[in-house]
């Protein structure tokens, strides 16, 4: 006799903005209307770098998680590619909010979001602007750029000046964006370079 799956998974798409957001809707088997966890990932991240393990585990508890990817990442829409937009992925995370909300089956008055590094400061900010959410949690939360900056020294600091220079004039301009690798090794010109 076949063994019943505690959840199911189901592929989703929502508009956001100007392109749409991928995700996954896990639905826990046999619960009615259950509550939902909204999940969304760190800086540089995409759905499939793991959420889907903290998102079977909210369904085997009988909560239904929704794990999505940002706009201009993974297999998201969105021009061009990789950009990191704060206010883009903060409307992602108000769409998501707003899908959920519309979909039948699942209990719209018991949303919380659960973010991971950057998402963790999105899930902080999000939950100040929903007050009808029930839960935000913010795993290792990035919260504060100044501070972060601060804390890499004035040499990456001066190190990186240029290209934020650069990246400030070509959005005034509307050009391309100026790229910054997500990841190198220390000492060099990138988002997280640490030993």
């Amino acid at each position: 006799m076949a063994t019943k799956k505690p959840f199911t998974r189901h592929d989703v798409l929502f508009s956001s903005g100007d392109s749409s957001c991928a995700a996954w809707l896990y639905l826990p088997t046999g619960v009615t209307s259950p509550p939902v966890v909204i999940l969304g990932h760190g800086l540089g991240a995409t759905r499939d770098m793991r959420l889907d393990a903290f998102a079977e585990r909210f369904a085997r508890a009988g909560i239904a998680a929704f794990a999505f990817t940002y706009r201009h990442f993974g297999d998201s829409g969105g021009r061009p590619r990789q950009l990191l937009s704060i206010r883009k992925q903060l409307a992602d995370w108000d769409a998501a909010i707003s899908w959920v909300k519309a979909r039948g089956g699942l209990d719209s008055t018991r949303i919380s979001v659960w973010g991971s590094s950057f998402g963790g400061g999105h899930a902080i900010t999000v939950a100040s602007r929903h007050p009808e959410l029930r839960a935000a949690v913010a795993q290792c939360p990035f919260t504060d750029g100044l501070a972060s900056a601060l804390a890499l020294g004035p040499a990456a600091s001066v190190k990186a000046s240029p290209v934020v220079a650069r990246d400030l004039v070509a959005k005034v301009g509307r050009r391309a964006p100026v790229m910054i690798p997500l990841a190198g090794p220390p000492g060099s010109l990138a988002l997280m370079n640490a030993a």
